[in-house]
């Protein structure tokens, strides 16, 4: 019994560093970089996801920026899943999401995880995944303020989970929504007082 509960914690480590190392690797950076635009993290807010890489006024790179960082979630979760099972593919996910958010790359000051959490979601139990893009979408259509459109789907995703009867994988997104809400802090209080900016595609730094 002590050995197989070895190796289940061995596994769910070697998952959370793989899915780290997944996580850590900064797109919106990369993309920012070869693209010419310089570099993002002295643009807008100066986070390294699709939303502020949208600020340089390009928005193939802030596609992109997005495709790859939620990418990065789901492949972890895949790759995880396929070694150590369900155990494996959570850890996976956790540990890209907070790869994302402290890339050892960038002195751990990365992203706030929304790319990446979706990403998670879509490997982990797609249906979820799929909600919760339609709840940003709604949100983003509705409001235009990025942050308030990701909590909102983050908020709901156990929520979503749940009502499909998978109790592990709500717990496991309620972690998860709960991260991001952490990471949002700042933006929550600018919702708070009205200030949170919109979505707004145009000049560079706008």
């Amino acid at each position: 019994m002590n050995g197989m509960i070895a190796i289940s914690w061995t596994g769910a480590l070697i998952c959370a560093g793989l899915g780290y190392l997944l996580g850590s690797i900064p797109f919106g950076v990369v993309i920012t970089w070869l693209g010419g635009l310089g570099d993002v993290r002295k643009i807008g807010s100066g986070n390294i996801g699709a939303t502020n890489v949208l600020r340089t006024g390009k928005k193939w790179a802030a596609a992109l920026t997005l495709l790859l960082d939620g990418g990065k979630g789901t492949a972890a979760v895949l790759i995880g899943g396929a070694f150590w099972g369900p155990e494996g593919a959570m850890s996976a996910g956790l540990g890209a999401v907070f790869g994302h958010i402290f890339p050892v790359w960038l002195k751990f000051k990365g992203g706030k995880g929304v790319a990446t959490f979706i990403g998670v979601m879509l490997g982990l139990f797609w249906p979820t995944g799929l909600l919760v893009i339609a709840t940003w979408l709604v949100m983003a259509f509705a409001f235009r303020i990025s942050s308030l459109s990701a909590l909102v789907g983050a908020a709901l995703a156990p929520a979503y989970t749940m009502a499909f009867g998978n109790l592990t994988y709500a717990v496991f997104t309620l972690v998860l929504a709960i991260v991001l809400f952490v990471t949002h802090h700042e933006n929550l209080h600018r919702l708070w007082r009205g200030e949170e900016p919109k979505i707004r595609i145009g000049k560079r730094g706008a």
